[in-house]
Formats: structure tokens, sequence, C-alpha cells
């Protein structure tokens, strides 16, 4: 979601990256909701799995994205670390067919689900975590992904809200990071800001699993 999400391989209660989250969880519940999946995903929506797929959506907030997936018929596993968020992500899209789960990178243990994913959202979260982290974090989602599964990563480029926790990371270093975990960058876009936020760029990427069927080529 929009400036979403997570940070340290603590305990959920402790992730640095959930700073001020709960306590504008209201606020943001409306600014999340005012875009659609559609909108924010604009640029790789044709590289969403073709048929019914196991999805991960990871610093869901509202669960936009993850009702917008499950409605197209995949089956969607939402993470979000901020009580306050999944309060409002299951009122706003209740009877959805998402399963919610609290956990945070970069361990990302996902106990009461666990499994390969054909799909990994990470939308507006990798920016949340340092350079140990992200590493952590890449070398995780690497081993959740099915053989040709995709990471859809979504990075925010500019100032830092007052009382959040985010770092400068860049498409090239993110693209740079998913190959050193065998995952190849099969789209790298950019956009303006949904919000009107002028000083506020976004980049979108989607890495690839190598396929199983390639991986003697």
């Amino acid at each position: 979601m929009s400036d979403r999400f997570s940070a340290d391989g603590g305990s959920t209660g402790q992730a640095r990256g959930t700073a001020g989250y709960a306590r504008a969880a209201d606020i943001l519940a409306v600014q999340y909701e005012e875009v659609t999946f559609g909108e924010v995903h604009r640029d790789v929506l044709s590289l969403l799995p073709a048929g019914p797929a196991r999805i991960l959506d990871i610093g869901a907030g509202t669960g936009r994205d993850a009702a917008a997936l499950a409605a197209l018929g995949h089956t969607v596993v939402a993470v979000e670390p901020t009580a306050e968020l999944r309060v409002h992500g299951q009122r706003i899209h209740a009877g959805g067919a998402v399963e919610w789960v609290d956990d945070v990178l970069p361990a990302l243990a996902l106990r009461q689900c666990p499994g390969q994913f054909d799909a990994v959202f990470a939308t507006a979260v990798w920016m949340h975590l340092n350079a140990e982290e992200r590493g952590q974090a890449m070398a995780r989602i690497a081993a959740l992904l099915t053989p040709g599964g995709r990471f859809f990563v979504s990075l925010r480029h500019g100032p830092v809200p007052d009382g959040r926790h985010m770092f400068d990371v860049s498409a090239a270093e993110t693209v740079e990071l998913g190959a050193a975990h065998g995952l190849r960058t099969v789209l790298s876009s950019e956009r303006s800001d949904l919000h009107g936020r002028d000083s506020v760029r976004w980049s979108s990427l989607v890495l690839q699993a190598q396929d199983a069927r390639n991986a003697l080529d």
C-alpha cells in the first residue's frame, strides 16, 4: 500500500518499519482505498498469473490489492503486521477470499500458511528495510516463489514522512539484489504519485524465479 510496511526480524511489535502506521490507520485506510489495484499496478497487470494461482501480498494494509487478486480467482494470503490496518481490511473487504496473517519481513515465518507462491507482492514495503534486512528478505522471497514465480515490488522515492522509518532504495540496487538470489528482471518502470505528491515518484519491478523447465539452459 502507499508508504507501507515492515522492517526487522523481531516480533511484529518491534518492527521498525511499521512506525507511525497504527496511529494513522484511520486516515491511511481512506487513502489506500482512494486508488484502485488496477491504477497502482497498471504497468504490471499483463504479468499476473494467467490462471488461478497462490499469491502472497506482503504489507497488505487494508487489503485493497489482496481483495482485487482474490476477485480474479486467486488464493491470496495477506500479510499485515499493523493490527489497526488488518481490522480495517477485514471490515472493508469482508467476505473476500483472503487469509490474513500477522507477520513481518525479513524473517516472514508464515507458520500458518507454509509452502510456495506463484506470485509475491510487496507494494511500498521494500524501502522500510535496511540493507541487511533487504538481503535477508530477498533470500526469503526467492525461497517462497515457485519455479517461474514472480516478485512484484514497488519502491517509493521522495522525502520521508515524519515519524516513518524508510531508506532510499533504488530500482537498480533491487534488480542487482534479485539477480544475486536467482531472480531475473522482466519489467522495470517508473510513474508519478497517484495521490498528486510532486516530490514522490514510484518504481515498479517484476523479478522472476528460474523456471525448472529452463534450469539446464
